[in-house]
């Protein structure tokens, strides 16, 4: 099969052709029809993720297709199926997986980072019974795609950790895909959205997907701005970059007993150790609140929101490109250009 392949952090990935993946009694073969490119495909092109042990390496891990093959205790999938592909695998057992909760489970697996990705024609997924959905008719693949990470992890950021209440303001700083993704989402679900950023082209198309105001940190007092636009500060603030200034500039523009929900890796050294201003949590009464990715069963009722257009991911697509042209998205992720979600859809 064709994949694009990592062979030493960020040097350009090299497409080639590689062996087909091996089938599992519990796995299934995806021959995949669309994958996202995102920010934290480009955190392990740099280097910073650290389950990349060892080259070649294939990223992606935001991926919709189709059954190829199904292992012998496979009940639930069948050849021909369309599926997406949740990207954190949990082992279905652990005391986290049994309560639900397989995001963070005790033998986590990302796909991408500790198992070879979606930039590549096929894809193995191991434990599949419990670790894929069923994708609906009516989605596309490009849009499927879309929610493989950034959809899915800024919906248990915005519905499940940050728990947003209809009339509540919510301030998402950064829109890259992440942040556009939780903008569309809070809105969705009744709050007022402000969405921050230092880019126009990211702001207006954050208006476009439901944010009510929009502050260009580049020329005003960012925290300034939300409590004056909030009059006296955001009930949620959502950091979706993993930028030590955004952090501390989404905490301080909290209301008193406020939220904040961190969904942006940080690339700061020693797990992305960050200063946190303690008197002002203590002052507030605020809340920090930890999201990564998303359990799946909370995935059902996103699927069902997609299905009947109350959440319309698709709208955050603005590109769709080959394997060849994954490194030019990494090279615009370096200085936080393009809008929107760049998907693979050519193999």
């Amino acid at each position: 099969m064709r994949a694009a392949v990592l062979e030493a952090f960020n040097e350009p990935l090299v497409v080639r052709e590689i062996a087909d993946p091996t089938l599992t009694p519990d796995g299934v073969i995806i021959k995949l029809e669309a994958t996202g490119v995102c920010r934290s495909d480009w955190h392990g092109w740099t280097g910073h993720m650290s389950m990349i042990q060892s080259f070649p390496h294939i990223l992606g891990h935001e991926m919709s297709g189709v059954v190829e093959e199904v292992g012998k205790n496979i009940r639930n999938f069948k050849k021909g199926d369309r599926v997406i592909v949740p990207f954190n695998i949990g082992d279905g057992v652990c005391p986290h997986c049994v309560a639900g909760h397989h995001n963070v489970c005790d033998n986590l697996k990302l796909v991408g980072f500790d198992l070879n990705g979606g930039f590549a024609q096929y894809i193995h997924i191991g434990e599949a019974d419990q670790n894929l959905m069923h994708l609906p008719e009516n989605i596309d693949f490009v849009e499927a795609s879309a929610m493989g990470c950034r959809f899915m992890t800024a919906y248990h950021g915005v519905i499940t950790q940050g728990n947003v209440r209809p009339g509540e303001w919510v301030a998402v700083y950064g829109v890259g895909g992440v942040g556009l993704s939780a903008v569309q989402i809070a809105a969705a679900a009744g709050a007022n959205v402000i969405a921050v950023d230092i880019a126009d082209d990211k702001l207006a198309f954050a208006k476009e997907l439901g944010a009510v105001a929009v502050v260009n940190s580049k020329q005003v007092n960012a925290p300034e701005a939300v409590r004056e636009i909030t009059k006296g500060g955001a009930n949620i603030s959502i950091e979706a970059l993993g930028i030590q200034e955004t952090f501390l500039n989404a905490l301080l523009s909290l209301t008193k007993r406020g939220r904040h929900v961190q969904i942006g890796m940080s690339s700061n050294p020693n797990g992305g150790l960050t200063s946190v201003p303690i008197n002002f949590l203590l002052r507030q009464e605020a809340q920090i609140i930890g999201s990564i990715g998303m359990p799946l069963p909370e995935f059902s009722t996103m699927l069902r929101l997609v299905e009947s257009g109350h959440l319309a991911p698709g709208k955050l697509v603005t590109k769709t490109i080959s394997l060849e042209e994954i490194h030019a998205s990494f090279e615009e992720m370096n200085t936080y250009a393009g809008v929107g979600v760049t998907v693979i859809n050519k193999f």
